[in-house]
Protein backbone atom coordinates (compact mmCIF):
# COMPACT_ATOMS: atom_id res chain seq x y z
CA UNK A 1 0.00 0.00 0.00
CA UNK A 2 1.47 3.40 -1.41
CA UNK A 3 1.84 6.00 1.97
CA UNK A 4 -0.35 8.26 -0.38
CA UNK A 5 -3.24 5.58 -0.49
CA UNK A 6 -3.93 5.45 3.29
CA UNK A 7 -6.86 7.21 4.40
CA UNK A 8 -5.03 9.18 7.21
CA UNK A 9 -1.89 10.39 5.22
CA UNK A 10 -1.29 13.81 4.66
CA UNK A 11 -2.54 15.05 1.69
CA UNK A 12 0.23 16.30 -0.86
CA UNK A 13 -0.26 19.61 -2.54
CA UNK A 14 2.70 20.75 -5.08
CA UNK A 15 2.80 23.79 -3.51
CA UNK A 16 3.03 22.90 0.03
CA UNK A 17 -0.75 24.17 0.66
CA UNK A 18 -4.14 23.95 -0.80
CA UNK A 19 -4.56 26.81 -3.13
CA UNK A 20 -7.11 28.24 -1.53
CA UNK A 21 -4.49 28.70 1.21
CA UNK A 22 -2.01 30.14 -1.21
CA UNK A 23 -5.00 32.65 -2.29
CA UNK A 24 -5.79 33.19 1.32
CA UNK A 25 -2.34 33.99 2.45
CA UNK A 26 -1.78 36.47 -0.37
CA UNK A 27 -4.91 38.49 0.41
CA UNK A 28 -3.62 39.26 3.65
CA UNK A 29 -1.22 41.45 2.17
CA UNK A 30 -3.99 43.01 0.33
CA UNK A 31 -5.12 45.26 2.93
CA UNK A 32 -1.72 47.97 2.16
CA UNK A 33 -2.22 47.65 -0.76
CA UNK A 34 -6.57 49.47 -0.66
CA UNK A 35 -4.96 51.94 2.16
CA UNK A 36 -2.41 53.05 -0.15
CA UNK A 37 -4.06 53.87 -3.49
CA UNK A 38 -7.03 55.07 -1.60
CA UNK A 39 -4.67 57.68 -0.20
CA UNK A 40 -5.76 56.96 3.28
CA UNK A 41 -3.40 57.92 5.67
CA UNK A 42 -2.25 55.94 8.45
CA UNK A 43 0.22 56.35 11.52
CA UNK A 44 3.57 54.72 11.05
CA UNK A 45 2.64 51.69 13.92
CA UNK A 46 -0.12 50.64 11.29
CA UNK A 47 1.25 51.29 8.28
CA UNK A 48 4.49 49.14 9.67
CA UNK A 49 1.96 46.09 10.43
CA UNK A 50 0.45 46.52 6.99
CA UNK A 51 3.83 45.57 5.66
CA UNK A 52 5.68 43.54 7.88
CA UNK A 53 3.03 41.58 9.35
CA UNK A 54 1.74 39.53 6.19
CA UNK A 55 5.37 38.21 5.25
CA UNK A 56 5.76 37.26 8.63
CA UNK A 57 2.74 34.80 8.68
CA UNK A 58 3.87 33.85 5.55
CA UNK A 59 6.78 32.94 7.26
CA UNK A 60 5.39 31.46 10.09
CA UNK A 61 2.97 29.25 8.07
CA UNK A 62 5.71 27.27 5.99
CA UNK A 63 7.83 27.23 9.32
CA UNK A 64 4.99 25.96 11.05
CA UNK A 65 3.55 23.73 8.27
CA UNK A 66 7.16 22.24 7.71
CA UNK A 67 6.69 23.17 3.77
CA UNK A 68 9.11 20.96 2.12
CA UNK A 69 9.92 23.64 -0.32
CA UNK A 70 8.86 26.82 0.88
CA UNK A 71 10.72 29.58 -1.50
CA UNK A 72 8.17 27.49 -4.24
CA UNK A 73 5.15 27.86 -1.89
CA UNK A 74 5.63 31.73 -1.12
CA UNK A 75 6.81 32.32 -4.65
CA UNK A 76 3.49 31.51 -5.85
CA UNK A 77 1.96 33.42 -2.78
CA UNK A 78 4.27 36.34 -3.48
CA UNK A 79 3.29 35.81 -7.26
CA UNK A 80 -0.50 35.99 -6.78
CA UNK A 81 -0.01 39.02 -4.13
CA UNK A 82 2.06 40.75 -7.39
CA UNK A 83 -0.99 39.54 -9.29
CA UNK A 84 -3.54 41.09 -6.92
CA UNK A 85 -1.07 44.59 -6.60
CA UNK A 86 -1.41 45.00 -10.76
CA UNK A 87 -5.45 44.92 -10.17
CA UNK A 88 -5.79 46.85 -7.58
CA UNK A 89 -2.75 49.65 -9.11
CA UNK A 90 -5.31 49.32 -12.71
CA UNK A 91 -8.28 49.43 -10.80
CA UNK A 92 -7.31 52.70 -9.30
CA UNK A 93 -5.36 54.07 -11.75
CA UNK A 94 -7.89 56.66 -12.25
CA UNK A 95 -8.75 57.85 -8.74
CA UNK A 96 -4.87 57.82 -8.20
CA UNK A 97 -3.93 60.00 -10.87
CA UNK A 98 -7.16 61.67 -11.23
CA UNK A 99 -5.49 65.23 -11.45
CA UNK A 100 -2.52 64.60 -13.29
CA UNK A 101 -1.54 61.42 -15.19
CA UNK A 102 1.92 59.98 -15.46
CA UNK A 103 3.43 61.07 -18.41
CA UNK A 104 6.45 60.11 -20.34
CA UNK A 105 9.38 62.92 -19.99
CA UNK A 106 13.02 63.39 -22.00
CA UNK A 107 13.07 62.97 -26.07
CA UNK A 108 9.57 61.09 -25.50
CA UNK A 109 7.71 63.78 -23.92
CA UNK A 110 4.78 64.43 -26.06
CA UNK A 111 5.59 62.23 -29.02
CA UNK A 112 2.49 59.11 -28.11
CA UNK A 113 -0.80 59.67 -27.96
CA UNK A 114 -2.18 60.08 -24.68
CA UNK A 115 -3.83 56.44 -24.16
CA UNK A 116 -0.71 55.14 -25.84
CA UNK A 117 1.56 56.88 -23.00
CA UNK A 118 -0.57 55.72 -20.15
CA UNK A 119 -1.24 51.95 -21.65
CA UNK A 120 2.84 52.02 -21.15
CA UNK A 121 2.53 53.27 -17.64
CA UNK A 122 -0.24 50.38 -16.97
CA UNK A 123 1.72 47.38 -18.14
CA UNK A 124 5.35 49.04 -16.18
CA UNK A 125 3.15 48.75 -13.45
CA UNK A 126 1.54 45.54 -13.59
CA UNK A 127 5.04 44.13 -14.36
CA UNK A 128 6.16 46.00 -11.45
CA UNK A 129 3.88 44.89 -9.12
CA UNK A 130 4.12 41.20 -10.50
CA UNK A 131 7.97 41.90 -9.95
CA UNK A 132 7.14 42.99 -6.16
CA UNK A 133 4.93 40.22 -5.23
CA UNK A 134 7.59 37.99 -6.27
CA UNK A 135 10.47 39.49 -4.69
CA UNK A 136 8.75 39.40 -1.55
CA UNK A 137 7.86 36.12 -2.05
CA UNK A 138 11.37 35.09 -2.87
CA UNK A 139 12.61 36.82 0.43
CA UNK A 140 10.26 35.50 2.66
CA UNK A 141 10.79 31.47 0.74
CA UNK A 142 14.33 32.02 1.71
CA UNK A 143 14.32 33.17 5.34
CA UNK A 144 11.50 30.27 6.09
CA UNK A 145 14.31 27.95 4.09
CA UNK A 146 16.59 29.37 6.57
CA UNK A 147 14.40 28.81 9.83
CA UNK A 148 13.92 25.04 8.72
CA UNK A 149 17.35 24.26 7.98
CA UNK A 150 18.24 25.53 11.16
CA UNK A 151 15.37 23.23 13.18
CA UNK A 152 15.83 20.45 11.32
CA UNK A 153 19.74 20.49 12.20
CA UNK A 154 18.92 21.18 15.89
CA UNK A 155 16.68 18.25 15.94
CA UNK A 156 18.32 14.84 17.23
CA UNK A 157 18.03 11.83 14.94
CA UNK A 158 15.26 9.58 14.35
CA UNK A 159 15.27 6.66 17.49
CA UNK A 160 14.27 3.33 16.27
Amino acid sequence: MNSNDHPRAPRRYRLGLPLWQVAALAALAMPRVFVHDLGVSVSGPVQALLVFVPPAIWVAVAVLRQISAPVVTLLSIGGLYGVGLAVVHNIYWSSVFESRPPELGGNLAGQLAPGTEELIFRIATGASSLLTGLVVGLITGLVASVILRKIRWRRPPHQA
